[in-house]
C-alpha cells in the first residue's frame, strides 16, 4: 500500500495487495474505503484534538485505490465473511502504520490486530438448540507518550463484551476465569495493552470456531519497541520503544 498526499488530496493505494484467496479472508472495497476513513480520523483527532464530521465533505479529499481480483476487492463467489471482522483490522494496521512514519510524534504502535470471533452452539439440557456468537478484547498498542490500554475491543470491531453472569444464565456453561493475561503487552518506552484470558467450559456437548489472527505473531511495534504476545485467548498490542 502507497499513500500519497498531494496538497489537500489524500491517496491511498492498494497496488500490489496479494489476489483474492480461497477462504473468507476476501473483503470488500466497502470495508477498505471505512478502514481508511477510520485510520484518518484518527490521525485528524491526534492532530487537531477534535473528530471528524462523518460526511461527505470529510471523505472527498479522499481517494482509495483498489485493484480489481486482489484481497480486498475479490470477483464472485469469493467468500468474504471474514473480511469485515479480521481483514479490517489488518487494513487499520496498515494505514495507521502508513501515518506513523509521517508523524511518529502522534500515531500509536499496532493493537490486538484481531477481533478473536468465537462463536459455538449445541442443545441445551433441555434439548432446546442454541448458538451464540461474541468478539472479544485484547491489547491497545502504545503511543508516543503513554501505555496502551488493557482488554478492549481495538478500532474497526466496535462491539462490547458479554458479562459473565448474563452468558452463564442464558447456556449451558461456566466461565472459569476472564482476566488480563499479564506480560503480554509489548515492551518499549510505553507498554503496549495487555491482552485477555478467557476459559469457558462446557456443561453439554457443542460446536466452536473461533476466527482470529495474531496466533504466531505478535501487533507491530515501532520506534524500536517490541511486539505483543500471542496466545489461543489473545493478542497483546505493541510496545512504543
Amino acid at each position: 500500500m502507497a499513500l500519497t498526499v498531494a496538497g489537500e488530496h489524500l491517496t491511498v493505494d492498494f497496488a500490489g495487495t496479494a489476489e483474492a484467496v480461497r477462504g473468507n479472508l476476501n473483503t470488500v472495497p466497502a470495508v477498505v474505503e471505512s478502514a481508511v476513513a477510520y485510520g484518518v480520523r484518527c490521525m485528524a483527532l491526534a492532530m487537531l484534538g477534535a473528530d471528524l464530521p462523518m460526511n461527505e465533505g470529510a471523505y472527498a479529499p479522499i481517494t482509495v485505490m483498489i485493484p480489481e481480483g486482489c484481497l480486498l476487492n475479490p470477483r464472485p463467489p469469493h467468500a468474504v465473511a471474514a473480511g469485515n471482522v479480521e481483514t479490517s483490522q489488518r487494513i487499520t494496521d496498515v494505514v495507521l502504520g502508513a501515518l506513523a512514519q509521517a508523524l511518529p510524534a502522534l500515531m500509536p504502535a499496532a493493537s490486538q490486530g484481531t477481533m478473536n470471533n468465537f462463536t459455538f452452539g449445541g442443545r441445551g439440557l433441555d434439548g432446546r438448540p442454541f448458538a451464540y456468537y461474541e468478539t472479544m478484547g485484547g491489547g491497545i498498542g502504545a503511543g508516543p507518550t503513554a501505555d496502551g490500554g488493557d482488554g478492549l475491543h481495538a478500532h474497526m470491531s466496535n462491539t462490547l463484551n458479554t458479562p459473565v453472569e448474563a452468558l452463564e444464565f442464558s447456556y449451558p456453561l461456566r466461565v472459569r476465569r476472564y482476566a488480563l493475561r499479564r506480560g503480554s503487552g509489548g515492551r518499549g518506552l510505553h507498554r503496549g495493552g495487555e491482552g485477555l484470558v478467557r476459559e469457558v467450559q462446557f456443561l453439554v456437548p457443542v460446536a466452536a470456531t473461533i476466527t482470529s489472527e495474531r496466533r504466531s505473531a505478535g501487533g507491530v511495534w515501532v520506534a524500536g519497541g517490541g511486539g505483543g504476545g500471542v496466545w489461543a485467548e489473545c493478542a497483546g498490542g505493541g510496545g512504543w520503544g
